[in-house]
């Protein structure tokens, strides 16, 4: 999940604010940063939505479930 957090430093989130997002605690938004809790699907629609405009190609199942999802680069 490291990619997530390459994301979400790119668009210049911290996790705090990704947990405000989500409305979630900044330890549920760690657990699912790391992987040890899944996104839910509204989850991963609030991430793609933010980071689609530095991520122009970015999907969900690019973002959660690309087998060695690519590295993304700032457009």
């Amino acid at each position: 999940m490291c990619e997530l957090a390459n994301m979400r430093k790119a668009i210049g989130y911290t996790q705090t604010d990704m947990a405000k997002e989500f409305g979630i605690s900044l330890q549920a938004y760690y657990r699912k940063e790391k992987g040890y809790t899944p996104f839910t699907d509204s989850e991963k629609v609030i991430f793609k939505n933010l980071v689609i405009k530095v991520f122009p190609s970015a999907t969900i199942d690019s973002i959660f479930f690309a087998e060695n999802a690519k590295k993304y680069k700032e457009v």
